[in-house]
């Protein structure tokens, strides 16, 4: 079985895309980062979502001599010309402070109207194998920003977004809700192909 290493340490990626790949059939051998812990992380110096996808798979396949996956999201604001964008885990100055972040970006956001408070979630993936070859795809979830957080479910800006077509935000969403409808799951879903394309 072929093994894929997917450039996180993060196991609920790791699951969540063992999922979406098993939903496709096909049969990989799915582990995180951790299953390397002497490979350093990768400094994320893109300007795009995909650039650093790319950036993260391709050092990753490097090192391992495996296929490897990788992806970047984050929260991209209308109003704010896609910002925060690549920016998003670290919008209030620390990597991850989530609290900060939503703080920030409810702050900037407080005097905009509900009609101009439209944002999306993006979501670029990667495959990279050993020999170079290069895929990438993207996701994207669309909705609107709450004024206020609401819900204890997922991370990040979840508590804020609320998708549309629904009453609730991203963290109200159970964890398969938010899954079959997340612009990481899509482009996750986008990928399977790739992957069982070039590893097939």
């Amino acid at each position: 079985m072929q093994r894929l290493v997917l450039a996180t340490r993060n196991r609920h990626k790791v699951t969540e895309l063992h999922a979406i790949l098993a939903g496709t059939g096909l049969a990989v051998d799915l582990v995180g980062a951790d299953a390397y812990p002497d490979i350093p992380d990768v400094k994320e110096t893109g300007v795009t979502f995909a650039e650093n996808a790319l950036l993260k798979a391709h050092a990753l396949a490097r090192a391992t001599g495996l296929p490897a996956v990788a992806d970047d999201s984050g929260l991209c604001v209308d109003v704010l010309g896609g910002a925060p964008g690549i920016f998003s885990a670290r919008w209030a100055g620390t990597h991850g402070d989530d609290a900060a972040n939503l703080a920030l970006l409810l702050a900037q956001l407080s005097d905009i109207d509900d009609a101009h408070r439209a944002a999306h979630f993006a979501c670029a993936a990667a495959l990279a194998l050993p020999d170079g070859t290069e895929r990438v795809v993207e996701g994207r979830l669309l909705g609107t920003l709450r004024h206020t957080p609401t819900g204890t479910g997922g991370f990040g800006y979840d508590p804020i977004l609320q998708p549309l077509g629904d009453t609730r935000t991203c963290a109200e969403l159970t964890p398969s809700e938010k899954n079959a409808i997340s612009h990481r799951g899509e482009a996750f879903r986008a990928l399977a192909p790739v992957v069982a394309e070039l590893l097939g």
